[in-house]
């Protein structure tokens, strides 16, 4: 999963290859290194001539009914004798990339599905979450402060395709967004990446663009903030963060960040303000309070893992993903009793549709009580 990047420096917040802890740049530079054209907007969305006609060919022109192309899409898209789109989260792509190299993130596939269905007469849309918890059974959590997916209308009907169905939203919702802002997504997570690969000059290109398709764009800012702190533009970092502030005052990688650089300029005051606000934004966040509980859950300290993972079910009972986490967090504490109780909640919340989840849930239970019962006997 890949959504938008916003990157913090004591703390990664968001899906990025690696953390941003590099040394400032020596900004006594006087050449400047060269940089790479980025792709226009209209290169960015370009249906690729080979995939227009495949689309033609096997959506358009066999059926009329926009149900129908849109099943047709869906397997155009991901049938081993069309495109055969494989998920990697590090592809940020064009569309033409996208189908050159059958590879998208969650972002890369919502712009190229909303471009397909349009072209085919279907009403798509971008939508974007603020935050996001991915669940993977056997590779754990995955944690991203943006996600975005597909939005559908179908006859009067609404709908959502969206790369990775084990998404659990924040309590809001998908929310639909204009072309700027989904490109400015675009530009954003490119410049994420360049920086990341310590290409700071090919960044400020895409977060300057990002930020001019967008200019009410937190995270775009956010980002920038990083990049001049970095390159040591302290006083333009500090004005990065304040915009980003300004158009968000919870937003947490910059109010991590801005503490941060608040207390390296020295005005400690202002660094403590940011950081108490922070700690009040985590403390109603319920993905905040999940992730201080997994963290906590890795170092063993079960105790503290379950308070967390309490505050998160206080916070968002809805979720079975935290349910499950209090159970095992309670197992590992040696309290069957009370993670069997979530183990159940976990799968009664995983809805009807999830039979595979809700499988998973009860082969734990029933391993549970295996367990119980020969503890018992013994």
């Amino acid at each position: 999963m890949n959504g938008w990047k916003s990157l913090a420096l004591l703390a990664l917040l968001a899906a990025a290859p690696t953390p941003l802890l590099a040394a400032p740049a020596d900004t006594a530079a006087t050449q400047a290194p060269a940089v790479e054209p980025i792709p226009s907007p209209q290169q960015i969305l370009a249906i690729p001539p080979d995939l227009r006609a495949l689309l033609q060919e096997r959506v358009i022109a066999p059926v009329s009914s926009r149900e129908q192309r849109l099943v047709r899409l869906v397997h155009l898209i991901f049938d081993e004798d069309a495109m055969h789109l494989e998920y990697d989260p590090y592809a940020t792509h064009t569309l033409a990339e996208t189908w050159k190299t059958h590879r998208a993130n969650c972002l890369s596939f919502t712009l190229m599905f909303v471009t397909l269905a349009r072209a085919a007469g279907i009403d798509a849309r971008v939508q974007e979450v603020a935050q996001v918890v991915t669940w993977h059974q056997d590779q754990g959590v995955i944690y991203n402060v943006g996600h975005v997916n597909v939005g559908l209308n179908l006859n009067g009907r609404t709908a959502v395709v969206d790369l990775d169905r084990n998404v659990l939203y924040d309590r809001y919702g998908p929310r639909p967004i204009t072309e700027q802002r989904a490109l400015a997504h675009f530009y954003n997570n490119r410049g994420a990446e360049h920086m990341a690969e310590g290409d700071t000059a090919q960044a400020r290109v895409y977060l300057d663009a990002a930020l001019a398709m967008a200019p009410a764009f937190p995270a775009g800012w956010n980002n920038l903030g990083v990049l001049d702190t970095r390159e040591g533009r302290l006083d333009q970092a500090r004005k990065d963060y304040e915009q980003a502030l300004q158009l968000q005052p919870r937003h947490a990688a910059a109010l991590t960040n801005a503490s941060a650089l608040y207390r390296r300029l020295g005005d400690a005051r202002r660094a403590d303000v940011l950081a108490k606000r922070l700690e009040q934004v985590q403390k109603s966040d319920p993905f905040a309070q999940f992730r201080f509980g997994n963290e906590a859950e890795q170092r063993h300290d079960y105790a503290q893992a379950i308070a967390y993972y309490q505050q998160a079910v206080r916070l968002y009972s809805s979720a079975h993903q935290f349910h499950f986490g209090l159970a095992r967090a309670y197992f590992l504490a040696g309290n069957t009793r009370r993670a069997s109780l979530e183990m159940l909640r976990a799968r009664d919340l995983a809805g009807e549709d999830a039979d595979v989840l809700r499988a998973t849930y009860q082969a734990k239970l029933d391993s549970l009580q295996k367990w119980r019962e020969r503890t018992a006997s013994n």
